[in-house]
């Protein structure tokens, strides 16, 4: 199995259902790890910093009863990031504010030998724009096979351009955007050094190019209960198919499955945990909607 596992580095927090008084664990880089594993990869592993409240807790145990170890995680005295989501009158989900990643935001999570020695065993690393480890990128682009990216919303020509020449595959969102600004989106990521770039679009598909290729991916029907995660599935199935041998074309039609699959579910891949108002710690920021959730 070595060069055929993925790493998820970065970015876990809970994502609190306002209306329903639970949460579930998320955040891009762990849903990754999670549900590549789930959709069939069988080596999947998780990089990331917890904090010490019972939501940090719920999210240890829930990756280990997902299969994965725990021996990757950090720990630091604080609150583990957190977002808080509402539903509108579709049962979409809409983020109402956030505490920015809570303690990992302010202990920066760094690579050690160990986790060098995983990533040169493993070979495919994920991360996102949600995990500041920005500095970090050189050294796991150094010894990982293939390094993919998040960087949903986060459109910013500077940062792409940072970001973009380490990359084998770029995930952006198309959330917002007409079809010359998708265009515009893949151009960037391509010409600032992406060797593949996807924009997913929520209904409409995905739209998926490497310069030469360019690929649209419709949708398939989904039983909805619950849109969240439906965007870090869709590159969870997409990173599962290639890392075990798969086309770009094969792995796209696989996205839009696992896809459809998290709407199945509540939550980005289940594990409800009754919230506790009374012990909840205050959100500190203005709502955020890109934290820790789908992505269109």
């Amino acid at each position: 199995m070595t060069g055929r596992g993925l790493v998820g580095i970065g970015d876990n927090v809970v994502d609190l259902y306002l209306d329903r008084g639970v949460f579930f664990p998320g955040g891009n880089a762990l849903n990754v790890a999670v549900l590549a594993r789930r959709f069939g990869l069988a080596a999947s592993e998780y990089i990331g910093i917890l904090g010490t409240d019972r939501e940090a807790a719920h999210v240890r145990a829930s990756l280990r009863d997902e299969g994965l170890a725990d021996d990757w995680l950090r720990e630091a005295v604080g609150p583990n990031g957190k977002a808080q989501v509402r539903h509108d009158a579709t049962g979409d989900r809409v983020f109402v504010e956030s505490n920015r990643g809570g303690i990992r935001r302010k202990v920066m999570l760094r690579m050690d030998a160990d986790d060098v020695a995983l990533i040169e065993r493993m070979g495919h690393v994920h991360s996102s724009c949600f995990s500041y480890i920005e500095t970090e990128l050189p050294q796991i682009r150094a010894v990982a096979r293939s390094l993919s990216y998040d960087f949903s919303i986060n459109r910013d020509p500077d940062y792409l351009r940072r970001i973009c020449p380490m990359l084998d595959m770029a995930f952006l969102s198309g959330q917002g955007l007409d079809a010359r600004g998708v265009d515009s989106l893949i151009e960037l990521a391509l010409s600032a050094g992406a060797q593949r770039a996807c924009v997913t679009l929520g209904a409409d598909g995905a739209l998926w190019s490497d310069g030469r290729e360019r690929r649209h991916q419709p949708v398939v029907p989904a039983q909805v209960v619950d849109t969240m995660g439906a965007g870090d599935a869709f590159i969870a199935g997409y990173l599962a198919a290639t890392i075990m041998g798969g086309t770009s074309a094969d792995a796209l039609v696989r996205a839009t499955e696992c896809a459809a699959s998290c709407c199945s579910w509540e939550g980005s891949w289940g594990h409800p945990l009754p919230d506790q108002p009374a012990q909840r710690s205050g959100l500190s920021c203005q709502s955020d909607p890109a934290c820790g959730g789908a992505r269109s």
